[in-house]
């Protein structure tokens, strides 16, 4: 099922709106019975298609970071409720607050117990406010990691969505233990010996989403963009000049096709035609296939063999030159 959700145009997908309005006038015409207006319709659809077509299969980097940000995308809390059957959502980390930057609990995914989490930014004002735009205090870390303490307890498989700009820099946060928080659940994560599946469903922002993304498994989905620092902070740094982002996001690497070259990624996930905003069902059910395959292959694996594959994979991702030994020094 589409979604109706308010008309929003990327600055790479502008020369396709006149387009659209014209098929969208000889549409509703056609439906009234002008047959000119139908004749005409199939040509512009045909053309819509095509141009559309053109555009997504020469999209760059940055092209693909708009749309991991896309206002209309589908969120975390969007993924639970088509994928998760009776999610029941835990608050609270139990020293400070709830912070709703970070969204978790346990439900059913397709048969099996599960606990779930991840970054849900909100849609409307008051909810984006609520969940800070989707950047996590250290609370919510904290709170992943009641979660996750309590999959292990009970051998449960554990389902994250990362999709954060990065976590939350301000002062209070800092005081509270923010990189703290974010290096214990990345330990912690290691030790874990259960199932993990990660999908990075829109941006995945740095520590902010490795906090909760030290998965067996971690599957990106096409337009999705996964990185150590946001296009536009590399550029400020490189280049001392935000407007650089395009070329900082090329330089990364950090599309979905780039990372699995890598060896970051294990399988990029399949989204609607042009967007996963321009279907939620179809996105979720795309999702979730992939999901349930890894879980499947995971939940054969001992507890100690999943510590293990998750320790190895990672380390796996990159490699140094000790340099501090010279011949005759």
């Amino acid at each position: 099922m589409a979604v109706e959700t308010k008309k929003f145009a990327l600055e790479f997908e502008k020369p396709l709106v006149t387009l659209e309005e014209q098929v969208e006038v000889l549409r509703a015409k056609a439906k009234e019975g002008d047959e000119a207006a139908g004749a005409e319709l199939a040509a512009r659809e045909r053309e819509l298609a095509e141009r559309r077509a053109e555009i997504y299969a020469n999209l760059t980097a940055w092209d693909r970071v708009l749309l991991a940000r896309h206002p209309n995308r589908p969120y975390t809390m969007d993924y639970v409720r088509r994928l998760i059957e009776g999610p029941l959502e835990f608050h609270g980390d139990r020293l400070f607050r709830d912070d709703q930057a970070i969204v978790c609990g346990v439900g059913r995914f397709r048969g099996r117990k599960v606990v779930w989490m991840g970054h849900e930014k909100g849609r409307k004002t008051a909810d984006k406010i609520r969940h800070n735009f989707g950047s996590p205090h250290p609370e919510g870390y904290r709170k992943a990691l009641r979660l996750m303490r309590l999959a292990d307890k009970f051998a449960l498989p554990v389902i994250s969505f990362l999709d954060t700009a990065g976590a939350y820099p301000g002062i209070g946060a800092e005081e509270r233990g923010q990189a703290e928080a974010i290096a214990r659940n990345v330990l912690e994560m290691f030790n874990l010996q259960v199932p993990f599946v990660v999908a990075v469903v829109g941006e995945g922002g740095s520590g902010g989403a490795f906090g909760i993304g030290v998965g067996n498994r971690v599957l990106m989905q096409e337009y999705a963009y996964y990185s150590v620092i946001s296009p536009e902070g590399c550029a400020a740094i490189l280049w001392r000049d935000r407007a650089f982002a395009p070329q900082a996001a090329a330089a990364l690497k950090i599309t979905a096709q780039d990372l699995t070259d890598l060896g970051v990624v294990d399988e990029i996930v399949k989204e609607p035609p042009y967007g996963a905003h321009r279907d939620y069902d179809l996105a979720a059910e795309l999702l979730g296939d992939a999901l349930e395959r890894h879980l499947a292959e995971l939940e054969k694996i001992s507890g100690d063999e999943l510590r293990e594959d998750r320790r190895k994979k990672f380390l796996a991702m990159g490699f140094f030159e000790d340099g501090s030994r010279r011949e005759g020094g």
